[in-house]
């Protein structure tokens, strides 16, 4: 039988109360799945709850899950773990939590994945940051795993440009335009933001390693808002900064919410209204307001949502339609489903 704790802390702008389930079923290992409830009192109401039957079978997490990704136009999830040989690196779920299909070729160490989700454009993009043949590469798959593009050279790490390489490549954006924006350096020699093309010119480029403007320890995650601005994860600095799109100016950081730990993993709300921004040794997710244009300003937590301990969030993808949270766990091994509760899909606990 399932055991259930409750428990009730304050912090910031409300209260929450969070439910723990325990099961046994991970790995020989326990799993504490969350029902979380935030009261808030302020006027953002920002609610969510955990979609307890996403996915329908966890048995598919047979593997390390380092990053999710949301295709809102066709409702679909993809989900990279880090796995031995013969375990299936990639898996496609329905947004309901059906298991479609999986694939395993031409993926080494799965670390980040973007979903390409318009009515043109259906691909997935992966950063690879093994060692093997496929390393240290940023490529392209249709939704069905055909290797399509890749970028850097193959199984060889390296600070070059030409050819292009890169050194455990964390995370990726891709806009609607094709115009891509990459992080290269989960550790290792780079500490790199490239945006490219469509046809993968080189646009502009940062990339040193310090704590001054424009320079980076680990940028771990990357995305992108409605008003042009480039927002990266700088996860060893303990900060976000922020770049014009269009130009790769430095507009601004943030580091006065992460003395704690730093940020690894950035995604806006679909209404553009907060950034959500992992922390994975503290387990939290946090929303920030996102400022006007024209002023970066500092840092402004208006809500969190505290997950059990040790689940360890790595990086989390936001579907645009129904506005669900998606996060990679590495520390339970498993992927989480947090709705909105005004979502039309799944109703709020006790309705």
């Amino acid at each position: 039988m399932a055991r259930f704790w409750v428990c009730v802390a304050g912090a910031g702008a409300g209260l929450f109360l969070t439910f723990l389930v325990l099961h046994s079923c991970f790995c020989g290992s326990p799993i504490l799945r969350n029902f979380v409830f935030q009261i808030s009192w302020t006027p953002e109401n920002i609610r969510y709850r955990l979609d307890v039957g996403w996915p329908k079978y966890s048995e598919y997490f047979s593997g390390t899950t380092f990053c999710v990704a949301v295709d809102s136009f066709n409702g679909l999830v993809y989900v990279a773990q880090q796995t031995g040989v013969n375990i299936p690196k990639v898996l496609v779920f329905t947004e309901d939590g059906y298991f479609l299909r999986a694939w395993n070729d031409t993926v080494d160490t799965p670390h980040g994945i973007f979903a390409a989700s318009t009515p043109y454009e259906r691909s997935v993009w992966i950063t690879d940051v093994g060692s093997g043949s496929y390393g240290h590469t940023v490529k392209k798959y249709n939704s069905f795993g055909d290797l399509i593009q890749v970028l850097g050279t193959p199984g060889k790490k390296g600070t070059d440009l030409n050819p292009l390489q890169f050194d455990n490549p964390a995370e990726l954006y891709v806009e609607d335009t094709g115009d891509i924006y990459i992080v290269d350096g989960d550790g290792g020699l780079n500490n790199r933001l490239f945006k490219l093309s469509q046809d993968f010119m080189i646009l502009w480029l940062h990339g040193e390693n310090g704590t001054g403007p424009t320079q980076f320890n680990i940028p771990h995650s990357v995305t992108v808002d409605s008003a042009g601005r480039v927002w990266v994860a700088d996860r060893g600095n303990k900060r976000i900064q922020v770049f014009d799109k269009d130009t790769g100016e430095w507009l601004g950081a943030w580091d006065n919410c992460f003395t704690e730990e730093g940020p690894s993993s950035v995604r806006f709300t679909p209404d553009g209204k907060y950034l959500i921004v992992a922390q994975l040794n503290l387990s939290r997710l946090s929303f920030v307001a996102a400022p006007p244009v024209g002023s970066i300003g500092s840092c402004s937590v208006v809500s969190t949502l505290q997950l059990a301990d040790q689940v360890l969030p790595h990086l989390l993808d936001v579907d645009r339609k129904t506005g669900a949270i998606y996060v990679a766990e590495i520390g339970a091994r498993q992927v989480q489903k947090y709705v909105p509760l005004k979502s039309r899909f799944i109703p709020a606990f006790g309705e």
